[in-house]
């Protein structure tokens, strides 16, 4: 991005020792530019956020899942017990095991789940990684498709190249950046436009030429109906998920994060230091900004909960991070 701004202040005892620096765009229902901060037309590696139209992208190759299983293919899930095993549901109904799979062995994101897996013995592993859903998916695509799965992360594979297809006819821009997400996976660029842009047509179930597309609307109801399935129990992504009914969204690393309503308004925001700790609270600002904390059925306290990060001093909170947009 070549304009983030000032985006949160970090506040101390009342007094403010540092900022983050980002951008954040919302679009109306008809994909217009509602409100923005910042560079929101450059292109950004928008990282995990790509998921839910990846995965768009791979049921229009041909891939079938249960709801909860699509949800996984979504995910950057916490390595919780029913991720690994609808991970391994999503294998062996391939015909592969865990050992198919090209995801760098890791530990699981939850901190209960990683203390299990260390008290128990067990080690890193490919399936444990969070970005396991999504692999799982494209080798199951693969499979499907008669395709070689040694090579599926290959940017020139069948599967890379049918995906990238529905990217960009989603968010209506051009990928100029073809770069090597932390799975290993292709990561496609998008504008903070076309991310939000992208999920607001997941979330009303068209296509990039506004159409109704029934697999679309697969994705996101995925996600609607299984929220843990696309983060964890016990992340802020599936609170902010069930305090707004209809919601689907998606974070990414170094601090992105899309989420679209069922009548395609859309937020996508990125920061420029790409810390995680901010990413919740600029995501509940922009809610609460654009009115949707008083809309009917919205648990207005649980997303503003969501985005509460405390800075603690003796082991007692002290401070805040707070918006500034």
């Amino acid at each position: 991005m070549s304009g983030p701004v000032v985006v949160a202040e970090i506040v101390r005892s009342g007094f403010v020792e540092g900022h983050h620096y980002g951008s954040l765009v919302t679009l109306r229902p008809d994909g217009e530019v509602d409100w923005s901060v910042g560079d929101v037309t450059s292109p950004v590696l928008p990282r995990s956020c790509n998921k839910p139209v990846q995965a768009l992208g791979m049921l229009r190759l041909g891939l079938e899942l249960e709801p909860e299983l699509l949800a996984l293919a979504c995910a950057s899930h916490s390595g919780e017990d029913f991720h690994v095993e609808g991970v391994r549901r999503i294998l062996a109904g391939a015909g592969l095991d865990e050992s198919a799979l090209q995801t760098p062995p890791d530990y699981p994101l939850d901190d209960t789940a990683r203390e299990r897996v260390i008290r128990a013995g067990g080690d890193k592993a490919s399936v444990l990684m969070n970005c396991s859903g999504k692999h799982a998916a494209m080798l199951a695509t693969c499979v499907r498709n008669g395709w070689d799965v040694s090579d599926y992360r290959s940017p020139d594979h069948p599967l890379q190249l049918g995906i990238r297809k529905t990217f960009e006819e989603l968010t209506g821009e051009s990928a100029v950046a073809v770069a090597v997400d932390g799975c290993g996976a292709p990561l496609l660029s998008s504008s903070l436009v076309g991310l939000a842009r992208a999920f607001g047509r997941l979330a009303r179930g068209v296509g990039g030429d506004e159409r109704p597309d029934p697999l679309a609307g697969q994705v996101a109801d995925a996600i609607r109906s299984h929220p843990a399935y696309v983060s964890g129990t016990e992340r802020d992504e599936r609170a902010l998920l069930a305090a707004v009914p209809g919601a689907i969204g998606k974070a990414g690393a170094e601090s992105c994060y899309a989420v679209a309503l069922p009548d395609g308004r859309a937020f996508a925001l990125k920061t420029d230091d790409g810390a995680p700790r901010v990413r919740p609270v600029l995501m509940a600002a922009a809610l609460e900004r654009s009115g949707v904390l008083d809309e009917d059925g919205v648990d207005a306290a649980a997303v503003r909960e969501t985005g509460r990060v405390a800075l603690l001093g003796g082991g007692q909170p002290v401070g805040e991070i707070r918006a500034c947009f």
